[in-house]
């Protein structure tokens, strides 16, 4: 089994957002729009960081699926659903917007809200997944975004996408999948892998990883984590 492989949605995210979070000239306005435990806070020290959610999930929500148990948000800037924040037109340098979109009924009058809260030329950096399980619910509502639902959104918006990429691919979601299977089958169906069904688990991890180092490979159009998304406000 390879290290770490499928195991790299969360962190491979984590490294597009801080270096685009560092990369922000010092002193701007940025909107952390459904920040959650605002765990990216700590790159924002150089900003004038504002975070905003709703502030209704307390970590069990329906008790239904995936869910965290613990969830603090801190001391939020702002409580307001997120298609009507209590800002200023033009508020914002910067808003973040990640792994959000999921969670709202409406997650296009979202976007919308974000064009009016940013100034002209203004910075949208923004992630969700492709394809997700249900998790914090009741509070989901799509299991995913294809890089077609930002191709049509965004500039219908006005904002200019001006960086995109997929996170992993079809083979590492599989792989994903498989790390999570023990879990799924105990709290489902209550069995367990046996001995020879972990090694076959293994193996066929080992068969995905050789198909992802492919040269060809291009399975990240059919699926993969999610994309990320740089876009600008040119509206």
């Amino acid at each position: 089994m390879i290290d770490n492989y499928g195991k790299r949605n969360e962190e491979n995210r984590d490294l597009f957002i801080e270096k685009n979070l560092l990369s922000i000239e010092k002193g701007k306005r940025i909107l952390d729009a459904g920040a959650g435990t605002q765990k990216y806070k700590k790159y924002c020290s150089h900003l004038e960081y504002i975070s905003q959610d709703f502030a209704k999930y307390n970590g069990h929500g329906d008790n239904i699926a995936l869910q965290v148990e613990n969830f603090d948000y801190g001391e939020l800037n702002i409580v307001s659903d997120i298609t009507e924040i209590p800002e200023e037109n033009s508020s914002f340098d910067v808003i973040l917007c990640s792994e959000v979109l999921e969670h709202i009924p409406r997650p296009d009058l979202a976007i919308k809200e974000f064009s009016r809260l940013l100034k002209k030329n203004g910075k949208l950096i923004l992630t969700a997944p492709f394809c997700s399980l249900t998790h914090f619910s009741p509070f989901h509502f799509f299991t995913g975004f294809n890089i077609y639902w930002y191709e049509n959104i965004l500039p219908l918006n006005g904002f200019k996408i001006e960086y995109k990429e997929s996170n992993g691919s079809y083979f590492e979601y599989l792989a994903q999948e498989l790390y999570r299977l023990p879990y799924v089958m105990e709290q489902y169906v209550e069995a367990k892998l046996t001995d020879n069904g972990i090694n076959l688990v293994n193996g066929v991890l080992n068969i995905l990883h050789s198909l992802d180092d492919a040269k060809e490979n291009k399975s990240n159009e059919l699926l993969n984590f999610g994309y990320h998304i740089i876009a600008k406000k040119i509206d």
